[in-house]
């Protein structure tokens, strides 16, 4: 028997998508036991990068490396898994999918595994990189693995709780990973990893994922696509973490990675738009449509980036650490939980839009509350403006993925093409928004403390009478007058950078709050045309030019 000719399915049992398993009828209990082990399996992949995320100080202590070696964990991370998706969809398609769940949890395990040997950064980076590749699979694992736990009358609710379920890796991993630290230093982290992924492939190899079509898909020209489209995302990725750490004019590694990238990513397109049977549809990923969705996704992850580039390291600034913050994490933690159930609850595939505005309207508030934080601000301040962030970061996921199925169901060869859009557009919108974040902070504290320094006058009796005080603090440990005078201009200097980063952060909340209004506005604005063209000419669909399809 040909093992790939077509199975004959039960129309209740027809694979959604070529590469997903078929979808039989389960026993209750069965169906809440695949419901446990897809979010069991969507958190171990999401908190492979999340624990060494929360902790990049401590582990910068623990390797004796630089901020900037240090930021080379977290980008080799999102370099190899950003372009993972080019190969991962075909590879379902051809191995099946129990191939697939077997061979990329052993390898994720074994990667984990590695982890623990791990002495210097060089090994830490290629051990992340690899872990990068491995981790692409859990996320879209734990996905069947959702889908199997609902009914087919549920399956948005279970595409969304599966897409969002590894969202929730980075709060859980601040909220314990002190902890973990405390017991076994750096390797504790990686021991509680390894954990969780045995026992997430415990689970799978008791439970296994009802089989699906197979279908003989790789060509050798795919793995030259691969090459080129890989290296080039990982060019751009490495860019977008190091440049504002580096600084973008400052450093010509810099400039020369992100030409190379356009260069590589070029030839990878053009080599597929002459195709016979291309990897990539690009004519379909250049139509109107699935570039509206792709700027919608990349706009809305710049803005959900808010949470661990503003108001977390606006409280790291002003010296809070990871015990005082832990409630604020708890919170992070409720409001994405409540985003991705409010969206289960209420996805309608008719109204997909309103998602959307209300995700990005949470996300404005949010930031606009933030925007008058001071130094005398603490987590407590923060806490209904991080709801809302948290809230609307994973509330518009959902509808986003819904949007992208759609065209995807017309078409199914445009699968991979989605696949990749979706991963490449949610990662490099992060990496994006970090890095325009990051930069805008940088440049508005520059401002900001050179504005507050014209005004320290030595004349001003205020600021005579600061350096004073500053300096009578340190009169039982400095004897000398002269000494003390400077230590208490040091303390003026560092109290003045102190307001400054609160000024820039301020500036930064202020920003996004305005990119998401602006994002919301583009959305009516668009919505509105297409409302006002389809009354002109009532012969056309609603949905044809809807703002992010």
């Amino acid at each position: 028997m040909d093992k790939y000719a077509p199975r004959q399915w039960q129309e209740h049992e027809r694979p959604v998508l070529p590469g997903s398993p078929s979808t039989p009828l389960h026993a209750p209990s069965k169906r809440v036991a695949y419901g446990l082990v897809g979010l069991l399996v969507a958190i171990t992949g999401g908190l492979g990068n999340a624990l060494v995320t929360a902790n990049l100080v401590f582990l910068q202590g623990a390797l004796g490396a630089t901020t900037a070696e240090m930021a080379w964990l977290p980008a080799a991370y999102v370099m190899t898994n950003v372009s993972m998706n080019l190969l991962l969809v075909k590879f379902r398609q051809e191995f099946g999918l129990r191939a697939f769940t077997e061979v990329f949890l052993v390898l994720y395990a074994l990667v984990t595994f590695a982890h623990l040997f791990v002495n210097d950064l060089n090994s830490a980076v290629a051990v992340r990189a690899a872990h990068g590749m491995v981790g692409a699979a859990l996320t879209s694992l734990g996905l069947y693995y959702m889908i199997q736990a609902f009914p087919a009358k549920w399956r948005l609710k279970a595409m969304v709780l599966g897409l969002g379920a590894s969202q929730l890796a980075l709060p859980l991993a601040r909220i314990f990973s002190e902890d973990l630290l405390q017991i076994a230093e750096w390797r504790g982290l990686y021991l509680f990893e390894l954990g969780l992924a045995l026992a997430a492939l415990g689970c799978v190899l008791l439970l296994k994922l009802p089989p699906g079509d197979r279908f003989k898909t790789f060509e050798p020209l795919d793995f030259l696509t691969f090459s080129l489209m890989a290296g080039g995302t990982a060019l751009l990725c490495a860019a977008l973490s190091l440049g504002r750490i580096e600084w973008w004019l400052e450093t010509p590694w810099i400039g020369v990675a992100l030409a190379a990238s356009i260069a590589l990513i070029c030839a990878g397109l053009a080599i597929e738009h002459n195709r016979r049977n291309p990897l990539l549809m690009t004519r379909w990923l250049g139509s109107a449509a699935i570039v509206r969705l792709a700027l919608c996704v990349v706009l809305i992850r710049m803005v959900t980036s808010e949470q661990s580039t503003g108001a977390v390291g606006f409280l790291q600034a002003l010296n809070l650490g990871s015990e005082q913050m832990r409630t604020l994490y708890a919170v992070m933690l409720l409001g994405a939980v409540a985003g991705l159930a409010v969206s289960a609850l209420t996805i309608n595939p008719v109204h997909l839009v309103w998602p959307l505005f209300i995700s990005l309207g949470a996300m404005a508030l949010g930031a606009f509350m933030d925007s008058t934080s001071s130094n005398l601000t603490r987590p407590a301040q923060m806490y209904l403006s991080q709801f809302l962030l948290a809230f609307g970061s994973t509330f518009f996921l959902g509808p986003c993925m819904v949007m992208g199925i759609s065209h995807v169901r017309a078409n199914p060869r445009n699968l991979i093409s989605f696949s990749v859009m979706f991963g490449i557009c949610n990662n490099l919108g992060g990496l994006l928004g970090a890095a325009l974040l990051g930069t805008f902070q940088v440049w508005r504290e520059k401002f900001h403390s050179s504005q507050l320094t014209e005004q320290l006058s030595a004349f001003d009796p205020l600021v005579a009478a600061r350096v004073q005080s500053g300096a009578a603090s340190y009169g039982g440990l400095v004897s000398d007058p002269a000494l003390r005078s400077e230590v208490g201009l040091r303390l003026l200097a560092n109290a003045a950078t102190r307001e400054a980063n609160v000024l820039a952060y301020n500036d930064v909340f202020m920003l996004i709050g305005a990119l998401a209004l602006l994002t919301m506005l583009w959305i009516f604005l668009r919505r509105s045309w297409v409302w006002y063209s389809t009354r002109r000419t009532p012969s056309e669909p609603l949905t044809a030019g809807a703002p992010t399809r």
